[in-house]
């Protein structure tokens, strides 16, 4: 498995309560540009139409290559999901008030482009600055360790 990108900002501003793996539906210039690892989901989601699934806002560079056959960097690209994990999800994010948002995109091993998506709850103010609080505790707590031996 070769990662293509991870949406870190994903952690920071969301609780994650699920994760799923989904195909998704690309172009080869869009293939193209993924393996040089031109892609960005910071602000990427995914929404539910129709009884398909959607992913938004992830900008795939154009390929230097293609010229006259490049693609839109920020067209919505459909998600290759079974029926009933869509109808499951689109169940959660109308009954809780969930999203659904790219965690990580990346190439398994038969050489297709999967996406990590997570069902998620936004996290609040003081939410995240207890997340700043620990990893600075933890890492005091590591250079501590590291000047005792």
């Amino acid at each position: 498995m070769k990662i293509i990108t991870n949406n870190k900002h994903a952690t920071y501003q969301y609780h994650i309560i699920e994760k799923y793996e989904a195909g998704i539906e690309l172009k080869g210039s869009e293939v193209k540009s993924l393996r040089e690892g031109r892609v960005n989901l910071k602000d990427a989601f995914c929404k539910i139409e129709k009884g398909e699934i959607y992913l938004y806002n992830a900008h795939i560079s154009q390929y230097k290559n293609a010229s006259l056959f490049n693609h839109d960097p920020e067209r919505p690209r459909r998600l290759l999901m079974h029926k009933y994990e869509i109808l499951k999800l689109n169940q959660k994010v109308k009954e809780k008030g969930l999203t659904i948002i790219p965690l990580k995109m990346y190439f398994n091993e038969k050489g297709l482009v999967k996406v990590e998506i997570a069902l998620v709850k936004g996290k609040k103010l003081y939410d995240k600055r207890e997340d700043i609080a620990k990893r600075d505790l933890e890492r005091r707590i590591r250079k501590s360790f590291k000047y005792d031996m």
